[in-house]
């Protein structure tokens, strides 16, 4: 199993591999580490204690994807975690969301309330047309279950925009 090592400040990142031997770690091994360490960091039962918590926690699995991904945080009624999912995964500029699968997955959960996100490779942080659209319909379709849709969080890069902050939600 491989470790990230920090020798000092001034040094890049190393990964052990199974001979005991450093090596310099790639952005992608790095991005991989980091979500590794999100997932123990926040764990079923946890609670979003701010919005910054969730971008941090967004940013951390979402950035530095090459692909779109839409995700969806499953919340209970204190808006702790019940589960992460990353749903759905498109191309360079876009990913098919499929309203019906989200809404299975929150009775499946139990889920009082979600937040969607989705990155945009690009490096845009700014809502599409479609994003807004798709956002209203599926804020609907979970609202039919008395599911709460708090936010829709894109994910640019290290910069992040929220719906709800914008008023769009």
């Amino acid at each position: 199993m491989s470790q990230l090592s920090i020798p000092s400040f001034d040094s890049p990142l190393m990964l052990r591999d199974s001979r005991g031997r450093y090596r310099q770690a790639s952005a992608d091994q790095i991005l991989e580490a980091a979500r590794q360490v999100i997932d123990k960091k926040m764990q079923r039962g946890d609670e979003f204690t701010s919005p910054t918590a969730v971008k941090d926690y967004l940013r951390a699995k979402l950035a530095g994807f090459e692909h779109e991904v839409f995700a969806v945080l499953f919340l209970d009624t204190r808006h702790r975690l019940i589960d992460y999912a990353e749903m759905f995964r498109g191309t360079i500029d876009s990913a098919e969301v499929h309203p019906r699968e989200v809404v299975k997955e929150a009775l499946r959960l139990n889920a009082a309330a979600v937040v969607i996100s989705h990155n945009h490779p690009s490096g845009n942080p700014e809502p599409s047309a479609t994003d807004k659209a798709m956002t209203s319909q599926l804020r609907q379709a979970l609202a039919l279950v008395d599911v709460r849709t708090l936010d829709h969080i894109i994910i640019a890069g290290s910069t992040t925009t929220s719906f709800a902050e914008r008023g769009l939600i």
